[in-house]
């Protein structure tokens, strides 16, 4: 689809941030895991970490085909820089805006959207993954001289922002005999007492955004932080679906343009049998297909996020451009990596 003029200034302002002043440091940040809070002030600045957040409540008042457009530049510059602020938009600024009261969106959205405070996301547990009926996390409802609330115990796993984080929306059991229904959801400062980091993953990539293991040990939050009312938690989580998997399939369409920028431009320079691998018809198929798989997967994104922006369920439009452009840049990665041969396996 045609972007509008306001949609190419936000891709244009962005793409030249993250260009000039993120991507010459991503391989650093990845090599020594270093989280670039303060590196990326600008991007704050540029209302990338609340995109489609009201203007009133500290965001950038844009739509969804906005946040599409930022998550590629942002993922094509780093991508863990992209996972980051993909959470930090959509499960958590969204949920705040469908279902955090008045107080919660002052003291937490307003922050989270002007990159102030960063959020995190917790529903996956060890032995369930995301099956929210399978959670065993649970919030104990308690009175004691410190007033109304709930106590939470349980584990979180991969958990994005899990250490680096100021607060967490936290999915936990609250009504065991009600299912699916007793589930509900809180906002957990990092800072509580019993909120612990108990374990950073050693992933593959994106060392620069900190994947956590969470327990929580008798960590108490006031009943003004539960989200809604009890048993709301698996209508709170399955609402940032839809935002989610559009900004997924976002940064995996930057990151597979990254590559194939990469290996065009390798393709160009690299020369075998006295011209330049470009020329070779067989590595012409290759990044033409490759530049193909790319703008079908963006393509997909745009009309699921347009969609959205006009109110209309895109469900399985999300589903659709996540699955897609998810396999899609690893196939494109991987294929990039074959045209630059040897130094496709070189860091």
């Amino acid at each position: 689809m045609l972007l509008s003029d306001d949609h190419r200034a936000v891709q244009d302002a962005v793409r030249t941030y993250v260009q000039e002043r993120v991507a010459p440091q991503a391989a650093a940040w990845d090599k020594s895991c270093h989280f670039p809070r303060a590196e990326l002030r600008g991007l704050a600045d540029l209302g990338c970490y609340g995109v489609a957040v009201p203007d009133e409540l500290g965001g950038a008042g844009l739509d969804y085909l906005a946040l599409a457009i930022i998550l590629e530049e942002v993922a094509a510059g780093d991508g863990a820089t992209s996972t980051v602020i993909s959470v930090n938009n959509c499960p958590v600024c969204s949920i705040l805006m469908a279902f955090g009261n008045d107080d919660q969106k002052e003291r937490f959205l307003k922050p989270l959207a002007r990159g102030d405070m960063l959020g995190a996301f917790c529903l996956t547990e060890p032995h369930v993954g995301s099956e929210a009926g399978g959670l065993r996390t649970t919030a104990r409802r308690v009175v004691d001289e410190s007033g109304e609330g709930y106590v939470l115990d349980g584990v979180k796993q991969f958990i994005t922002s899990g250490k680096n984080g100021d607060v967490a929306i936290v999915m936990a059991v609250t009504d065991k005999a009600a299912g699916k229904r007793g589930i509900s959801a809180f906002l957990v400062p990092t800072s509580t007492p019993g909120y612990r980091v108990a374990r950073l993953e050693d992933k593959m990539g994106q060392h620069a955004s900190d994947t956590a293991q969470i327990v929580f040990e008798d960590c108490r939050v006031p009943v003004e932080y539960r989200l809604a009312d009890e048993g709301m938690g698996l209508k709170i989580a399955l609402s940032g679906l839809e935002g989610g998997r559009i900004g997924i399939a976002s940064q995996s369409v930057g990151m597979a343009r990254a590559a194939f920028e990469v290996a065009l431009a390798y393709s160009r320079e690299r020369r075998a049998f006295g011209q330049p691998i470009f020329e070779h018809q067989a590595v012409q198929f290759k990044l033409a297909e490759m530049a193909m798989k790319i703008e079908a997967a963006r393509q997909l994104i745009h009309h699921a996020a347009a969609l959205k922006d006009a109110g209309r369920p895109c469900l399985k439009e999300a589903a659709m451009a996540k699955l897609f452009a998810s396999e899609m840049a690893e196939r494109v990665c991987s294929a990039a990596i074959q045209v630059l041969g040897g130094y496709g396996y070189v860091s």
